[in-house]
């Protein structure tokens, strides 16, 4: 499958080592005197090893690489010690990835592990129980909410965050005469970045999301956009006629089917014939995957109204 991994230019590396020590998951080695991928099964994709690089050496890239395997990386990690396994957790766990974090946790507490937790924000270690023996990893959670440290993750553009707010619905503005107080929606987006290209389809956010994958202009046409198709869903934007090298939306759609397991896709295109592009695309990614997920198509016309929403 085509993921986003990191790649290290050994023109520009000059082997001073910051990357090996920035990425926890031990996915990178110096080899003689270059810095190496060694496993992609350990490259979490997060990025942390490029704002480690004085020279830029290492960017990201998509290529075919096998899926990213916590297990993996907590067995390689485990021997070399607790402040290893726990900067990896942290690492994780400040990129919003609960997912893997609970399976790092899962993995402690089957193996008897005994680990001090409380830097993530909770009085826990990997075998608090409350007295029924299952292990609590949602307890680790709370300071994924509230991270205040500065993430070195490289272009802060490409780095997958979830957005939590207070509220739903519409709060009171002041308008411009300060005369009577205005209706403002409040913005459903739940996630960042939105744009397909740079999505990394292991996110934590699209686990067991309903995805909408909306072309770019229909957030512009519809004043509905937010509390009408985008509330409650994941988003991904794209534009079959101007983004370049679509066919890797099919790889990462497919990708997000088979591994994410997205639970519904819908695809909210305008009615001019360029946007049906989109809904090809994800026709595509479906008829590829192994999992078979349902897929609704909403057109609306370029005044933003709605003009067809049906199943496929």
């Amino acid at each position: 499958m085509k993921r986003t991994v990191i790649q290290i230019d050994e023109n520009l590396c000059n082997g001073c080592g910051n990357c090996v020590t920035g990425c926890h998951e031990g996915a990178l080695q110096l080899i003689d005197g270059k810095a190496v991928m060694v496993s992609d099964l350990y490259c979490d994709g997060l990025g942390a090893c490029i704002g480690e690089c004085p020279v830029g050496a290492i960017t990201f890239m998509e290529r075919e690489a096998k899926p990213y395997d916590e297990i993996a990386v907590m067995e390689r990690l485990v021997p070399k010690g607790e402040a290893a396994v726990l900067a990896h957790l942290k690492h994780l766990h400040d990129h919003g990835e609960a997912e893997w974090v609970r399976q790092g946790v899962e993995y402690l507490d089957r193996h008897g592990i005994k680990m001090d937790l409380s830097l993530f924000g909770a009085e826990v270690s990997s075998h608090d129980s409350a007295g029924d023996g299952e292990p609590r990893p949602e307890a680790c959670r709370p300071a994924m909410q509230n991270a205040k440290t500065p993430l070195a993750c490289g272009c802060p553009g490409s780095m997958a965050r979830e957005i939590r707010r207070p509220g739903k619905g519409f709060s009171m503005a002041p308008n411009r005469n300060m005369e009577q107080v205005q209706p403002i929606q409040r913005s459903e987006l739940s996630q960042f970045p939105v744009q397909l290209h740079l999505l990394n389809p292991q996110a934590g956010f699209l686990r067991g999301a309903d995805l909408l994958l909306a072309a770019d202009c229909t957030a512009f046409a519809s004043g509905e956009f937010h509390g009408r198709f985008l509330r409650g869903k994941s988003l991904a934007i794209a534009c079959p006629k101007l983004d370049s090298n679509t066919e890797v939306y099919v790889d990462k759609l497919t990708e997000m089917i088979d591994v994410a397991k997205i639970d519904t896709l819908t695809v909210l295109v305008m009615e001019v014939p360029c946007c049906r592009g989109l809904v090809r695309i994800a026709q595509l990614a479906r008829e590829q995957a192994e999992r078979n997920i349902p897929i609704k198509v909403i057109v609306l016309s370029v005044a933003g109204e709605v003009v067809s929403d049906q199943w496929i």
